[in-house]
């Protein structure tokens, strides 16, 4: 594990989403590695909350109460996380070694930007979208599909956790960040 700077995590409902997804799948070989991505996930975000507080001239304490109360309960996220995980278990045997060999190297390299990660994930989603013969709507596919390489990669190289964690969270919020928002009311209704 690598120390990344705070602002270098990802969006907490994203994070959650993406964790559950991982912890709750079948045959992941980083568990321990994911058990130490959780605790440096909350360091995170205590970090961010004590930075949100700040004193008000009146003595009190502003920060994201406001925000907090429009974003649906992480625990919804984590519900939703391990449902996804039962389709990408079924999903992960339809994904080719080579593929999740390619992305592996890809996150090896050095000094690649999160930018050009992002990218590369978006291609392979793009292409095992294409490729394979879903029975779902084309958002939950890409993210479903998203999490299941990210389980893939880190299953054969443990030590690229953080980096691809991070960089499928990003791709999950520039290209579906409204469709999970909008999933936690679908699991509130049921």
């Amino acid at each position: 594990f690598t120390q990344v700077e705070r602002n270098d995590w990802p969006d907490t409902s994203t994070s959650v989403l993406l964790y559950s997804f991982l912890q709750h799948s079948r045959d992941c070989t980083f568990v321990s590695d994911l058990n130490c991505l959780k605790n440096e996930l909350l360091v995170s975000r205590i970090s961010d909350d004590d930075d949100d507080d700040e004193l008000q001239t009146d003595g009190n304490r502003c920060g994201r109460f406001q925000a907090r109360e429009e974003v649906p309960d992480e625990e919804i996220f984590r519900i939703i996380g391990a449902q996804l995980a039962e389709i990408g278990d079924k999903l992960t045997a339809e994904i080719e070694t080579s593929v999740i060999q390619n992305l592996a190297q890809h996150f090896r390299r050095e000094n690649m930007s999160k930018e050009v990660m992002t990218m590369q994930i978006s291609h392979v989603v793009q292409e095992l979208v294409r490729k394979m013969p879903l029975d779902m709507e084309k958002e939950k596919a890409m993210l479903v599909i998203s999490m299941a390489l990210a389980k893939k990669v880190v299953n054969s190289v443990p030590s690229l956790l953080q980096q691809v964690f991070n960089a499928t969270v990003n791709y999950i919020n520039q290209n579906l960040h409204d469709y999970v928002n909008n999933l936690a009311p679908e699991v509130i209704k049921n």
